[in-house]
């Protein structure tokens, strides 16, 4: 079973083997699906979609779909019973700090200690191999320390910045 919320409006799916046939809010469904990479072609109830995934983060999706942008978030077992006993924080990862994914150069820091920053903000501009690379929070946090400086040339995986 997967709990999902499309655009604010929310379903119970569960799905047979196949993915092809299942429920959704206990209604019974039957597709046709052809897969490419990041693309689906879907045919349900006589009307055909085309889906392309533009953004993966976690369980939550940005779809277009013949068109129109869609935000998906879902839950599966497990993460609907953890929830269910209180436990939802556990599937949830604590963020301590940011390492460099790769040797470079500091360009740009765009943070300084104490600031609260959102997943997928920009942190700092590290330059490798004659490209800027920016690199973004994991996730929502607060910066306690920039441990790298303007100019300075960082090794992968040397700690860029520690958060709270």
């Amino acid at each position: 079973m997967i709990r999902s919320t499309i655009n604010d409006a929310h379903y119970t799916i569960e799905f047979e083997n196949d993915k092809t046939k299942g429920t959704i809010n206990g209604k019974e469904f039957n597709l046709d699906m052809l897969k490419t990479e990041g693309e689906a072609h879907i045919i349900y109830g006589n009307r055909s979609f085309r889906v392309v995934l533009e953004k993966q983060e976690g369980n939550d999706y940005t779809l277009r779909v013949n068109g129109k942008r869609m935000q998906v978030q879902t839950k599966d077992k497990l993460a609907l019973l953890l929830e269910s006993m209180g436990l939802s924080s556990a599937t949830e990862q604590k963020i301590n700090l940011v390492k460099a994914p790769m040797p470079g150069l500091v360009l740009r820091v765009l943070v300084e200690p104490g600031q609260k920053v959102s997943k997928g903000d920009p942190l700092l501009v590290l330059e490798a191999m004659k490209m800027e690379n920016m690199i973004k929070s994991p996730g929502d946090a607060v910066v306690s320390a920039i441990k790298a400086n303007l100019g300075q040339a960082v090794e992968k995986n040397q700690i860029l910045i520690e958060f709270n």
